[in-house]
Order: C-alpha cells, then structure tokens, then sequence
C-alpha cells in the first residue's frame, strides 16, 4: 500500500464514497428492486469493495447483463500515481466526452480497482495492480446514444459503426444509402450509427477538417494540390499518423465505449488508421477482436490512406481502384482476399429503375418539350457554375432558340440561385434550384448534366444514363473520375466554359450522339445500380457473425483463466 499524507488520504475517501453512491443511484434509477448498498467499511485508508461489488453483480444478474452501471476488474502495468500529482488535481478532465471525469489512483482493496461505466454490460475478474477509477457521466450526446445502445442490446440487434468525415456531402450519401441497404437486408436485426468522428471526438486542430476542406476545395490548384501530394508521401504520411494516433486515441477511444459495436465500417480515408489503433488497445494481447471494413468511395483514383492492410475486408467501386489497393499490400486473389469489388454506394433512388419522365417534369415544374440539361455544382454549390450558366444560356439561346431549359442546382450557395432567378435570359428557360433531395428524379428528366467530377455523382449520371460534361475536379482525389467518364464513352472534360457551352449544344443538336452516349452511360453505371445492396450483404454476414461486441470482448480478455 502507497503511503500518502493525511490530505491525499481525505480526497481518496471522499472520492470512494462518491463512486460508491454514484455506481447504486445509477443502478436504482433503472429499475433495480434492491435497496442501495450502505457504506463500505474502511481498510486503512482504503474502501473494502466486498458489499458493494456483491451488490452490483446481483443486479447487473437480474437485469440480463444490460445494467446502465457495472463493475468491471481490469488489469493494469501502469505505475502509480504520486502524492504530488495528487495534491494538484486530484479531478481532472478526461477524453472529448463532455462531463466525463477521471478520478486519480484510487485503490479498492489489496491488488484489485474498479471501473464503473454507463455503457458497461456485463462484468469480469481478475488481478490488477494499481489504476485510475473512471467515473462516466455521460453528457447529452453520450446519453442518448447509451440510451439507443441499452435498447438495441435488449432488442437482441448487432450495433454496427460507421465512421465517416463530413468533408463533402458525398460520405455521409453513401453512409446513409449504406445504412438503407442494410435494413433492407436485415430488417430490424441491425443498430446503425454513423459518426463524423474527428468533428465529434477528434481534439484540436483536427476536429476542424470539415471548414478546412470547405477552404481547400475552394482553391483546389493551390490549397487543395498541396494538401493532398504532401500526406501522399510515405514519411509525411507516418509522421500524421503518428501524430493522430497521439492526440487522437482517447477521443476515438471514447467514440468506440459509446457505440460498444460488433462491427466498424469506414467509409472516409482517414477513418483507418486511428480506428484500426484503437480497436487494437482494447484486448489483452494488442489483437482486434471487432471486424472492420473499409467503402472506398472515390471511384477513379484513390488516396493511399484509405488502404490498411489490417482490415478484414475493403469494398472497392472500380478497376483503377482495386489495382491501386493490390499495390498497397491488400490481399486481392480469390482466396483469403481483403478486396472486394462490386461499385460505389448510391442513394436509395437510384437502385431501381425511375418514374415516366413527363409525370416526374409536372412534378418538378419543368417543360416536358424542351431539351434539358442538369447543371450541377455539388452540395456546397462550389465551382464556376454561374460562368458555366451564362455561357450555356447564350449559346443555347443563339443555336437552339426556345427548345432548350437548363436546370441549375446551386445546392446552399443562395445566393446564386437568387442571382440566376432574378436575371432576365432570350430564348432559353433557366430555372434556379436550391439543396434538392430529388437528384434522381431532375437526372432522368435531363438529356445530359454538367457537373464537377464528384464520385457520387458521375456514378448516379451513369446509372441514369446521362452524357456527361465535367467542368472542374479536385486534384488528385477526384482526377481518376475524369479518364473514367471519357474513355467509357459517355462524355468529356473541358473548364472553360465558353468551350463546354459549345460542346453541351453540339450534343442537344445531334441526336444520334446524344442517344449512343446514353447508352454508353448506362453501360458504365450497371454495376453501381447493384453495388450498395451487394456491399450491405456482405456487411450485414460479417456484423451477424461477430458474437461479441467490442465491451464484451474487452472484458472476455480482462477476465481471469482458471
């Protein structure tokens, strides 16, 4: 036993009494029949756990293992901790939970500490030497994902995690057509959470990658080709890691108690290696217990970081794609293979054929005898879509003079689509969209789109059958997407927009073009019509086939061998 002075022995007490009353007020507030355990008798200047672990145990017994607070023995290498850092903060903040709060070495008993969680399911044994007590007070976002996790757990459901980074709209579109897939496929037997986890559990200055891409994206040749060759080098690429998994793990640690997941889906490239870490940590001997799969979701070309040789499967969308992650040492043969290609995740519209095109144009207001043409900007309305209007209009309004309207979605760039609604236009229809959840129902109206060169969006054109104009694309990320639409038939590449309003025309005004161009776009989109349901299959075995969540399999690991 340490030897402390008479200030560190009065915090230690006071402390172990709190703990003791918060472990029986948690356990009386859900439902717990037996009266609250009294006072554990002092040993020295210890607490005996003997009542107050009996108690916990019965009750965690009698509420089937899913009790919202239970004692969990853990072993520990860790040294203790000294009277001085005593004196200093005896409570200090703890991990990216808001409320959450360490307690400094406090004993309970000869060789053995406790842990009491929110999140905790069940309970184990074993010997430990000396450890910090953790005390959870989930705030509200923990609460109500502890509440949903409690549910899902008596409901018998697999908790599934997706991790993903609102960098973009497209990850979060695939996310959610992904958890739409699943449900699809295991109706009522999945819990799906998705998680933008650097925004919610990342510290500084990573929590901030969704303004920092917004600011890249908006200077893609400066800004953004920087960014993105810089990470791609492998010693650079090492040292990020290093740094993420420094300043990063606690939080990401925390995310993974939260959801207690039987199986982490990535879909975002720097959702990997953290995780992957992380995941590592919580068993005995450093080896992942809990499946985890990667869905690429760029479709041409592809950053190196999405591609870790550690995951047990990765979900790849084209040719260029799965050859690039062989090249990065992921298994791609027919036997024991990581890689698994069967294309990109799409929205739930997309999987099935749409409705008749002049019932939809009634619905969308739009002329059911006029040529039309989609321009699109992306979610954020980035990109030169008012040059790209302006030349279009004019050029269509001089060759094709009442028989063409463009359709401009200018996503939540307002004050665009203000812009473009007030302007007066000579012999061409412009009509000006906002954010618009009916993308499939304006591409199956459209003879051709112009649109940056986002994933997403290429997949949902060809998938509908759409020639394709690309007016812009990020620098690497988004480049692969460009030699994809033109050497599969389907369209063209130009950021001039006087040459792109040429182009778009000379298709409206030849017919059999435009016709052999759809043809070849439905072609390239065939396998990504099928891909989301054909992706959540395979997620929905690996998710029914782990038998214990990440909590469970911590505390199989913690538990002593007989």
């Amino acid at each position: 036993r340490p030897r402390c002075s008479s200030a560190c022995s009065t915090t230690t007490l006071r402390g172990n009494r709190m703990l003791g009353l918060l472990a029986s007020s948690l356990l009386t507030r859900h439902g717990s029949s037996e009266a609250p355990p009294q006072r554990a008798p002092r040993i020295g200047h210890q607490l005996a756990p003997a009542p107050l672990l009996a108690s916990l145990r019965g009750r965690s017994a009698a509420s089937g293992g899913t009790a919202t607070a239970a004692v969990r023995l853990l072993s520990s290498q860790e040294p203790a901790t000294s009277e001085r850092q005593h004196r200093r903060r005896p409570w200090r903040r703890r991990g990216a939970a808001a409320g959450a709060r360490q307690l400094d070495d406090v004993p309970f008993g000869p060789g053995r500490v406790i842990t009491v969680s929110a999140d905790s399911r069940s309970m184990a044994g074993g010997p430990a030497a000396r450890r910090v007590v953790e005390v959870s007070r989930p705030g509200r976002r923990d609460e109500s994902r502890a509440l949903a996790t409690r549910s899902a757990a008596a409901a018998g459901k697999k908790r599934v995690l997706i991790l993903i980074s609102d960098t973009g709209g497209g990850h979060r579109a695939s996310a959610e057509a992904l958890e739409a897939a699943m449900e699809r496929e295991a109706p009522g037997r999945l819990d799906v959470a998705i998680v933008d986890v650097w925004t919610q559990y990342g510290a500084f200055p990573f929590n901030k990658f969704v303004p920092s891409y917004r600011l890249a994206a908006k200077y893609p040749n400066v800004l953004w080709r920087s960014c993105y060759f810089a990470t791609s080098f492998p010693p650079l690429m090492a040292a990020l890691n290093l740094q993420h998994r420094l300043t990063c793990s606690r939080g990401f640690a925390q995310c993974m108690r939260e959801h207690d997941p039987h199986l982490v889906v990535s879909m975002h490239p720097l959702t990997q290696h953290v995780p992957l870490s992380v995941l590592a940590r919580f068993d005995e001997k450093r080896r992942r217990q809990v499946p985890f799969a990667t869905v690429v979701t760029d479709l041409g070309s592809a950053h190196r970081t999405w591609f870790d040789k550690r995951v047990d499967a990765c979900f790849v969308p084209s040719d260029a794609v799965r050859q690039l992650a062989g090249r990065c040492g992921l298994r791609c043969g027919a036997r024991g293979a990581q890689v698994r290609q069967y294309g990109l995740p799409v929205r739930p519209a997309f999987w099935t054929a749409a409705a008749e095109r002049k019932q939809l144009a009634g619905e969308l207001d739009l002329s059911t005898d006029r040529k039309t043409v989609l321009i699109v900007g992306g979610g954020d309305g980035v990109g030169s879509l008012e040059g790209i209007v302006k030349s279009l209009a004019s050029e269509a309004g001089k060759k094709c003079p009442g028989e063409t309207q463009l359709v401009v979605v200018c996503g939540k760039n307002a004050r665009l689509q203000q812009k473009l609604e007030r302007q007066r236009w000579e012999g061409v229809d412009v009509c000006a969209r906002g954010f618009t959840s009916r993308m499939s129902d304006y591409m199956e109206v459209a003879d051709c789109i112009v649109t940056k060169a986002g994933p997403g969006t290429v997949a949902e054109a060809a998938i509908r059958g759409l020639p394709t104009m690309l007016s812009s694309f990020l620098p690497g990320q988004e480049a692969g997407n460009v030699p994809f639409v033109v050497e599969s038939g389907f369209g063209e590449y130009s950021a001039n927009p006087r040459k792109i309003a040429l182009t778009v025309t000379g298709w409206l005004q030849d017919a059999t073009k435009l016709e052999a161009m759809s043809e070849a776009a439905a072609r390239a989109g065939q396998p990504h019509s099928s891909g989301t349901i054909a992706i959540a299959s395979d997620l929905c075995e690996m998710a029914e086939a782990a038998t214990l969540s990440l909590t469970e399999h911590e505390l199989a690991s913690s538990a002593p061998k007989e």
